[in-house]
């Protein structure tokens, strides 16, 4: 029997991270509460590693407890429903660590970014699901739940999206220099998938209480933040001089490699967000 290709192989080991990451993200979003906030802190710490080993590899350690400390305590903040405090913390944080780190490191300014790159897409997950406020266990999903559930497919659907069309039409490269596998075939078609799915998310949970005309436009802004975010990660592991974040994820590198759309998601359909209340 001859053995499987490299991309095979790359698939199969994709599909089994699937298979136990999405099922354990899915249950803490619908739990919420201390489950949620237990996920987006342990998932804290382990990109805080990662930015300690890529940023300051003389110094791995003490970066990455100074950036773990400065996020979480933005994000317990955030927690507990004080969400200005919360953004405080976070450039307090940044500033702190970047003096903290100036004689462990010889980029200090990098842990003072490594928190303003990690920070704002976890106190926005906060914000987005409400734990403060939607806590119990419920078969009807509420507006948090809802709108944390759509971040989250619509991130997976662009990277899917992404990745096969990519896989299946090739064509010219977007970025050669930054992230040479990706093409303008794998763009478009996650940007579709994207769409597609915020139109489907909506349909599916009326507690989105959006139009689908706009959900589409969520749909399609969230995609292209989750390719403009992972773009953004190639560029800086080429920056550090390293192929992916990590080797926790087989098939996927490190959290930073899995999260990197989403990070920038969040941002962009927590704007949705505040918008479309604005709108209404």
């Amino acid at each position: 029997m001859p053995p499987a290709s490299p991309i095979t192989s790359n698939l199969a080991a994709r599909a089994l991270s699937a298979s136990v990451l999405i099922p354990t993200v899915l249950a803490a979003i619908w739990w919420g509460g201390g489950a949620f906030f237990l996920m987006v802190a342990i998932s804290i710490g382990l990109m805080a590693v990662e930015w300690g080993k890529m940023s300051a590899p003389e110094a791995p350690a003490e970066v990455a407890v100074t950036i773990t400390v400065a996020v979480l305590t933005g994000v317990f903040a955030a927690y507990q429903g004080l969400y200005i405090a919360a953004w405080a913390l976070m450039v307090g944080g940044g500033v702190a660590a970047a003096i903290a780190s100036r004689h462990r490191t010889e980029r200090a300014a990098d842990a003072g970014y490594g928190v303003f790159y990690i920070a704002p897409a976890c106190i926005i997950l906060i914000w987005l699901r409400n734990t403060a406020s939607e806590d119990q266990f419920s078969w009807v999903p509420q507006e948090g739940v809802a709108w944390t559930l759509t971040l989250f497919a619509i991130t997976w659907a662009a990277d899917i999206g992404a990745y096969a069309t990519g896989r299946l039409i090739g064509g010219p490269k977007l970025w050669p220099r930054i992230s040479p596998n990706k093409t303008w075939a794998g763009f478009a078609g996650g940007l579709v998938a994207a769409t597609l799915t915020g139109v489907g998310m909506a349909a599916a949970l009326p507690a989105m209480t959006i139009s689908l005309e706009y959900s589409a436009v969520i749909g399609l802004v969230g995609g292209a933040a989750t390719m403009a975010g992972d773009l953004w990660e190639s560029w800086l592991k080429r920056r550090f001089g390293v192929k992916d974040s990590g080797d926790l994820i087989p098939g996927h590198g490190g959290i930073l490699d899995r999260v990197d759309g989403l990070m920038f998601a969040a941002i962009a359909i927590a704007i949705s967000r505040v918008l479309h209340a604005w709108i209404i």
